[in-house]
């Protein structure tokens, strides 16, 4: 039974009501979220299927972060780089270069993914997880299933043109974006928003210079950290970006642009506009407890429910629009249940729709002893339960 729970709130101001702020760009399509709220705040064809180029490398590098944040993978793992694969990548686009037969660790082969975009290095770290490059593909695609990535496939691991295997969706991507924040924040900190990178030595054994990152809005928009470009001729220019301001993060996705010039402009007017044309109100600091949710068969009957991180609520600048919140959840949860799993949701409803944000358990709820099952059935049997 779904149970939906009014929170008691302070949040009707009497303010006007006004149309949602007003953008339009060129891009084939795009996609802004407020991650601190949920809020969609703008979108243009954002659930059609396009190439996304090297934007595909963010998937191959969120592969790895599961793996290392499971302990399946260790970072200082050295990769070989099969001479098969130097042939291929040494001189196809975006490159590392990396040398044949060398010997390359697990966080260097990330650093050339997510900084340079290296397509060398993407090959190289899928066969070095997976075994083969189609094998961890099929890695790729379970985890967009996990995730919800519900419009995407991928049929490599850096986003060379393939004949169509490989298609995303803005919404999707903006989806994988907010995993790898969210997700893994402290690998998302190491590897997403470096500067740049150096690897490598050329033909006449000069050390190769530090490639800088290819990320159009790191340095024109404040608190810009990741994520990742991608260009073909079929695909355009694209990027899905990410930057915190003031206890907001907004992750934002352009694609099929015309230039690269085109990408920046586009990418920083989108980002700067979801900044400056929305506010946010705060609703509970990140730990604060919300609410309780009911729970079945368990050494307790109740559970906390808390948040996961901070929570806001997300409107047109100066015309918040007297919001209601409330807690859902599928209840009674059944136990067993461990502390900080994700068991309901803070349900925030406005005029144009709702959002809803994860509240998890605040302690772990084991399933009821011998005993406590029994007085439970005793209550229930005389109808006090």
């Amino acid at each position: 039974m779904r149970k939906t729970l009014l929170v008691a709130t302070a949040l009707a101001l009497a303010l006007p009501l006004n149309a949602q702020p007003a953008f339009e760009t060129p891009a084939r399509s795009a996609f802004l979220i407020d991650l601190s709220s949920g809020r969609v705040l703008f979108e243009k064809d954002a659930d059609l299927q396009i190439p996304p180029a090297s934007m595909a490398k963010m998937m191959t590098t969120e592969v790895a972060f599961e793996l290392i944040a499971s302990g399946k993978l260790d970072e200082q793992k050295m990769c070989t780089v099969r001479p098969e694969t130097w042939r291929q990548w040494s001189n196809a686009g975006s490159t590392m270069f990396l040398a044949v037969n060398e010997q390359v660790s697990v966080e260097n082969l990330l650093h050339g993914v997510v900084t340079v975009s290296g397509n060398d290095a993407s090959v190289v770290l899928a066969e070095c997880i997976g075994g083969t490059e189609e094998a961890f593909v099929g890695q790729m695609n379970a985890l967009a299933k996990e995730l919800g990535l519900t419009n995407s496939r991928f049929g490599n691991s850096n986003g060379w043109p393939d004949e169509g295997q490989t298609l995303v969706t803005a919404r999707d991507l903006a989806t994988l974006a907010k995993a790898g924040i969210e997700r893994h924040p402290d690998l998302y900190k190491k590897y997403y928003g470096q500067r740049e990178f150096q690897w490598g030595t050329r033909t006449n054994g000069e050390p190769v210079k530090a490639q800088p990152n290819r990320n159009p809005i790191m340095g024109r928009v404040e608190g810009a950290d990741g994520l990742k470009t991608g260009h073909t001729e079929e695909a355009g220019y694209g990027f899905t970006g990410s930057a915190e301001r003031g206890g907001r993060r907004l992750v934002m996705v352009v694609t099929g642009l015309d230039s690269q010039s085109q990408r920046t402009t586009e990418s920083v007017r989108l980002m700067e506009w979801g900044f400056n044309a929305w506010e946010s109100l705060s609703l509970y600091e990140e730990g604060a407890k919300v609410g309780e949710a009911s729970v079945q068969l368990g050494g307790a009957e109740t559970v906390g429910l808390l948040a996961p991180r901070a929570l806001a609520a997300t409107f047109p600048k100066n015309a918040f629009d007297d919001p209601s919140i409330a807690i859902r959840y599928q209840g009674p949860i059944k136990a067993p249940i461990a502390k900080g799993d994700h068991i309901a949701d803070l349900v925030v409803k406005t005029a144009e729709g709702e959002s809803l944000l994860p509240l998890v358990a605040a302690d772990d709820v084991e399933m009821a002893g011998f005993f406590r099952k029994a007085w439970i059935g005793f209550k229930q049997l005389v109808g006090m339960a």
